[in-house]
């Protein structure tokens, strides 16, 4: 193998050391610094001794030792739950046994909805809800976008070290951020289905196809436009909502911020980036730009429980064809 020696030759060419390589190095054993294993149910791992210990398969035998339950966890013991693998993981000098369960819920059907709630999603307010009640709340999201660019400030100066330790950092920080970020959509996702409760629709827009436009926002906004779990705060609100006896669905994001709730005009520049205010051309109402967003899903949900087919808002044929 070469190496750089960090000396130039006449020419200016870098010199390396060539070094043959020899067996040596397998006698240093492989070291991971997060042990895991996945196990099966049953035959990797159980419950014993009345639900007082673990009993885990290693390759020295069986091994039964007590655990503690995160706080919470006592529901999926009432015997309604079905275990399913588990992955063991280290992780300093503890332990733990992350464990997969399964249940069957019975689906909400359109006659149950009473209830309609429309989500819109975005940067400035994570998310703004509208219901059939006609109230708005909004889940500011300053103060997540704060950290946010806090930690993206540190990447940004550990990267310029480049050195073994600070990658090391960066490893150990994108893993707290993103543990961070998991437990703040499980927050809202909870939040949100215990606000509105059973017999609830959720209703979201699909952004499987749409990306944030990051080339006119302000640059220390960009991060944000592209890297928000809005894909993990759907799915956590998905099987919350069906725990809870509500549901969710998705329709077309297509001319929700666009379409004025009241007339049903839609046009693009009623809409103020900058101000975050919509002002209808056509009949002058004026709300929150993301609100509006909120009432026109709220408006597709509706549109559901009526048994409509294609959910999407349209653009009114002018009357020159």
């Amino acid at each position: 193998m070469a190496y750089a020696t960090g000396k130039k030759d006449k020419k200016g060419k870098e010199i390396y050391l060539r070094v043959p390589r020899d067996l040596h190095w397998l006698w240093k054993p492989v070291y991971f610094q997060r042990p895991q294993a996945d196990l099966v149910r049953n035959r990797d791992w159980s419950i014993v001794a009345n639900g007082k210990k673990l009993s885990i398969n290693t390759l020295q035998g069986r091994v039964k030792a007590r655990f503690v339950l995160k706080t919470g966890f006592e529901q999926y013991l009432d015997g309604t739950w079905e275990f399913g693998g588990a992955k063991l993981i280290k992780s300093g000098t503890n332990w733990f046994l992350y464990i997969a369960v399964n249940k069957e819920f019975s689906e909400l059907t359109r006659t149950d909805m009473q209830h309609v709630v429309g989500l819109d999603r975005g940067i400035r307010q994570l998310v703004t809800t509208y219901d059939d009640q006609g109230k708005t709340t909004f889940f500011n999201g300053q103060a997540v976008n704060r950290k946010r660019r806090h930690y993206k400030a540190l990447r940004t100066s550990l990267q310029k070290h480049n050195t073994r330790n600070s990658k090391r950092r960066i490893r150990q920080m994108g893993n707290k951020e993103n543990r961070w970020m998991t437990d703040l959509n499980h927050q809202l996702s909870k939040t949100l289905v215990a606000k509105y409760g059973p017999n609830t629709l959720f209703v979201l827009e699909d952004l499987v196809n749409v990306r944030f436009a990051t080339e006119k926002t302000v640059k220390y906004n960009r991060h944000e436009q592209v890297s928000w779990a809005f894909y993990q705060l759907e799915q956590m609100l998905t099987y919350k909502a069906i725990q809870a006896g509500a549901a969710v669905i998705t329709v077309s994001a297509a001319y929700t911020s666009q379409r004025c709730p009241h007339c049903g005009e839609i046009k693009k520049t009623n809409r103020d980036h900058q101000l975050h205010v919509y002002q209808c051309s056509n009949c002058g109402y004026q709300s929150n730009d993301d609100r509006i967003g909120a009432m026109n899903i709220q408006y597709l949900g509706t549109q559901y429980i009526d048994g409509v087919k294609k959910l999407k808002l349209k653009k009114k044929k002018s009357a020159n064809g």
